[in-house]
């Protein structure tokens, strides 16, 4: 079970960092991903990480502006987003998968194993 969380209204230029608590005594076997969806649109992958942390992934329209990061002793991996435009607000979500597919987004939305609840993103301009 997944327990996203960080989420809030913030004004363009903010930062914001979200964390998704995992359950269980595995959560070092899991990739873990970010994906988002905005009003209107299909979710999106934003960032994936491997089982050790050693291998990053990011969608290019977040690249140098959101750091995915995980610590396996507390079974948490972090979003950090900074310089936040309102084209970021979003329903952001947390997924963990055993397939590596995770770690880049190469992965169909309904094969990911788990889902956290998602965690509202509101970027003011």
């Amino acid at each position: 079970q997944l327990q996203a969380s960080g989420g809030g209204l913030v004004q363009a230029g903010g930062s914001l960092r979200l964390s998704c608590a995992a359950s269980g005594r595995t959560f070092s076997n899991y990739y873990m991903g970010w994906f988002r969806q905005a009003p209107g649109k299909e979710r999106e992958f934003v960032a994936g990480i491997s089982q050790s942390g050693g291998q990053i992934y990011y969608v290019d329209s977040v690249k140098g502006q959101f750091t995915i990061s995980r610590d396996n002793a507390k079974n948490t991996v972090y979003l950090q987003m900074n310089s936040l435009k309102p084209e970021d607000t979003a329903v952001y979500y947390c997924a963990a998968d055993r397939s590596g597919g995770l770690q880049y987004g190469l992965i169909p939305l309904r094969s990911v194993d788990y889902w956290g609840q998602g965690t509202q993103v509101t970027v003011s301009s």
